[in-house]
């Protein structure tokens, strides 16, 4: 018998291979297929083995969850619950970083109030502390990134030095240096991986979000949307206005 599975977690082809090995090592388990792209699996057992048994074989920052047939009511199970609550505290750093971001901001501007000035320095600390977590594993960021960047997906090279990219728009919008130039960039930059996120939201597709690398295990949500979308509106009314 075979039966299809979600799991999430994954960002690179040696995680593919580490799951198929865990999985078929399972006593009565024929086969294992794992999709990267898709964050699924297919499984043939010899008998039917629980989700539980599943779970207990691979490491904790794999998530494994059956995948459930559509019915009419869309009843919500269990352990569909617990993956949001889940969600939500591994979405916390992010929540964290960007209110530690604008409380700088406002603070560094309150005395003599400027909002493109505080715009600025919002967007400077974004970049810098953006670019530094991805810096700390700068070999596997890449793999994370090109999951659902189009760019980083046809040019690899991009890929790699992306967060060099984000560490210059940094330091230009705290310094102040060829503003214009820089809001041009980031348009560029944040326009092509907002669409590859909005793809991936669109497709349902449960990937890990590389905007805080790899060190810190977020998913891709709508919450990496807004913060792309912030972004993107901040350098329009800093160049529109």
């Amino acid at each position: 018998m075979k039966h299809s599975y979600n799991i999430t977690g994954m960002t690179c082809s040696s995680c593919k291979a580490s799951i198929e090995k865990k999985l078929s090592e399972i006593e009565n388990i024929k086969s294992v297929s794992v999709n990267l792209e898709k964050q699924e699996a297919e499984i043939e057992m010899k008998k039917h083995i629980s989700v539980e048994e599943l779970r207990n074989a691979l490491p904790k920052k794999y998530i494994i969850s059956e995948k459930e047939s559509k019915t009419i009511n869309h009843s919500i199970s269990k352990f569909e619950t617990e993956q949001e609550k889940s969600k939500l505290v591994q979405l916390k750093p992010l929540l964290l970083i960007l209110f530690y971001i604008t409380t700088a901001s406002v603070l560094i501007n309150y005395k003599d109030w400027n909002w493109k000035d505080a715009m600025l320095d919002f967007m400077g600390l974004f970049f810098i502390i953006f670019s530094f977590f991805k810096l700390l594993d700068l070999k596997g960021f890449p793999d994370s990134f090109k999951m659902y960047d189009p760019l980083a997906k046809k040019t690899p090279t991009y890929a790699w030095i992306y967060p060099f990219i984000e560490t210059a728009l940094g330091l230009m919008f705290l310094m102040q240096f060829e503003v214009n130039i820089a809001l041009i960039i980031t348009l560029i930059v944040l326009g092509i991986t907002t669409y590859g996120v909005t793809k991936t939201l669109l497709d349902k597709k449960s990937i890990r979000c590389a905007c805080l690398g790899t060190a810190l295990k977020l998913p891709m949500t709508e919450a990496t949307f807004i913060e792309n979308t912030i972004m993107i509106v901040m350098a329009i009314s800093m160049l529109t206005f």
